[in-house]
Parts: structure tokens; sequence; C-alpha cells
């Protein structure tokens, strides 16, 4: 089981502004060789997973109602 956070809230799409939507929530994927970078892995409306910087989100929770209903619509 990891701890990574499930969430993230977008707070700047510096240099990614065609990519990334301030103040949106995206979910994401473990990925313990990017965080070493200082970068981590979310998924966009396309279903694809992107590496971008850490800097640009804050991790969040969702209770888990919420989170479950996230991940329905993402799919």
């Amino acid at each position: 089981m990891t701890n990574d956070p499930a969430f993230w809230l977008c707070v700047s799409n510096a240099d990614y502004e065609v990519s990334l939507e301030p103040r949106k929530v995206y979910e994401g994927l473990p990925d313990p060789e990017a965080q070493k970078l200082g970068m981590i892995r979310v998924i966009d409306e396309s279903g694809e997973d992107y590496l971008f910087p850490a800097a640009l989100f804050l991790p969040i929770t969702l209770p888990h109602d919420v989170a479950v209903a996230v991940h329905r619509l993402a799919g």
C-alpha cells in the first residue's frame, strides 16, 4: 500500500498553460522515480498520464465518497 496522494490540486500552470488548469483536481499515480526528480504523474482529460513538476500542485485528501465519484468520472 502506498502513501502517495491520490489527488492533486493544480495551483499553477506556469510553462504548461495548454496542459494544466489551475484550481483543477487531478488524479495522481505513484511514481517513485519521478518523485526523486521533483515530479509527479497525473492523469489528464484524455485518460493518459504525464509527468509535471510537483511544485505546480498541492496534495489533497478527498472524502472517500468524493474520491470514488471523481475516479469513476475519470474512467
